[in-house]
């Protein structure tokens, strides 16, 4: 029912209205005697949180909702409205016609795989039963946008403002295009412009079909905001999908940055205290170069935001990120929040230059990656787990956390199954570009040794 970044997919299909009522159901029985209910600007998401606003009432659960809303905001709004739990109605960077719920905590994580599986477990076996007529939940909203009506900011988004300009400092406040990509993470404008940035916006409006451009910020998405930038004197601009839970940006230059460039820089600023960074797997060498070089170290976890939020949760972790866009300052808040890290990467080009010449300092070393497309979703974890076995005779250390990655001193290789497809993916990184494909023909070797054995 939930995979690691909640429940998603096409609405009608896998997420449908009878899915939001039981999730709401299970959540009151789950525990959740208070929850947030928030949306991105999809056009199925109000009828969602509809669903579940009245499938947690009907078991008890006072709700309250914070309306169009990025989804950092409502994982926030779960401790500041002093709640137990909180529904994001969202499918991230997914296109338009599909949707989804994302859980989260009171902590601000979204939910992990035990509390994934109980949710789960409830609405399987029908558990929990009606409130009494006269013990049902309330519902109570949080300002105007909190109607649904997509008019004005809801208290809760205020507040996100006010907590992100309190966390950021920018002396010399730069010129900043803020592609909002028509979703719900307005409020990076409305607080870079209060920390006295020059701001252009473009997508600004609202509106779940996406027109502007598709929900996912790539490069190939985001032409419109590199030749803007390119075009003017911005210094900087900003990306963010649906529902700004991810950032990415382009330069001055006009250059959309990758996700491993945004990562290290992002982490070398934030373990000058020798601090641990938390990366997934498959981020590349270039993170583990700066935060070295800084005096601190990379812990390697899942791929997945939550994984991540797991991880930094931890004592001693100053910053958790993904390269697709996902970052977390852990003192700040463990949900991804994309309007914090345009706040910081702006803080950063204003204490420390140019974008471009930040990024033109970074090393850089050659990635190969690969696919190998399976029969069926079983073949893709049969053939990591036998990439495993062989691996484990070859190399005296293997990490498995997430599929089979190999550390050696020409570099690294990962195997890993596709989350989503059946495919078995291959990414190798060596310092030159000799190495890396040396490494890349290693994780064939071994895949081919598994497909014989699989």
């Amino acid at each position: 029912m939930f995979g690691t970044s909640g429940i998603r997919g096409p609405f009608g299909e896998t997420v449908t209205a009878d899915v939001a009522l039981s999730v709401g159901r299970a959540l009151a029985t789950h525990g959740a005697d208070r929850l947030v209910i928030g949306r991105d600007p999809r056009p199925t998401g109000s009828l969602l949180a509809d669903a579940v606003s009245t499938g947690a009432r009907e078991y008890g659960a006072d709700v309250l909702r914070v309306g169009v809303a990025a989804t950092p905001t409502i994982a926030r709004s779960v401790d500041w409205y002093d709640a137990e739990a909180g529904v994001a109605v969202t499918a991230s960077h997914n296109p338009p016609a599909d949707n989804g719920l994302k859980c989260w905590t009171d902590e601000g994580v979204a939910f992990g795989e035990e509390r994934r599986e109980r949710i789960t477990e409830i609405v399987r076996n029908d558990e929990g039963e009606p409130a009494a007529w006269d013990a049902v939940g309330t519902e109570s909203a949080r300002g105007a946008e909190a109607r649904c009506d997509g008019s004005g900011r809801s208290d809760a988004t205020e507040r996100h403002r006010e907590a992100l300009v309190e966390a950021v400092s920018i002396q010399d406040p730069p010129s900043v295009v803020v592609d909002v990509g028509n979703g719900a993470g307005g409020v990076t404008a409305d607080a870079l412009r209060e920390l006295g940035c020059d701001v252009t916006t473009l997508g600004a409006e609202p509106d779940g079909r996406f027109p502007s451009r598709p929900s996912e910020p790539t490069a190939g998405t985001c032409d419109a905001l590199a030749t803007h930038v390119a075009a003017t004197d911005a210094d900087l601009g900003i990306a963010h999908d649906g529902d700004a839970d991810r950032t990415m940006a382009v330069d001055d230059r006009g250059r959309f940055c990758a996700g491993d460039e945004l990562l290290a820089l992002f982490a070398g600023d934030a373990v000058a205290d020798g601090a641990t960074v938390v990366a997934p797997v498959g981020a590349s060498l270039v993170v583990d170069d700066v935060v070295e070089q800084a005096g601190g170290r990379v812990e390697r976890c899942r791929v997945g935001d939550v994984f991540v939020a797991e991880r930094a949760r931890e004592s001693g972790v100053s910053f958790g990120g993904e390269p697709s866009g996902a970052w977390i300052w852990p003192h700040q808040t463990l949900a991804p929040d994309g309007p914090l890290a345009a706040c910081k990467l702006a803080a950063l080009v204003a204490r420390e230059g140019p974008l471009s010449q930040q990024i033109a300092a970074l090393p850089s070393y050659p990635v190969e990656r690969d696919q190998l497309p399976v029969a069926a979703a079983a073949d893709k974890n049969e053939i990591v787990e036998a990439v495993a076995r062989r691996a484990a005779e070859r190399y005296e250390e293997i990490d498995e956390r997430d599929g089979v990655r190999v550390e050696t001193e020409a570099g690294w290789f990962l195997v890993r199954a596709s989350g989503t497809q059946p495919l078995v993916r291959v990414t190798a990184q060596g310092r030159t570009e000799d190495r890396t494909v040396a490494l890349t023909e290693t994780a064939r070797d071994l895949i081919d040794d598994a497909l014989q054995t699989a």
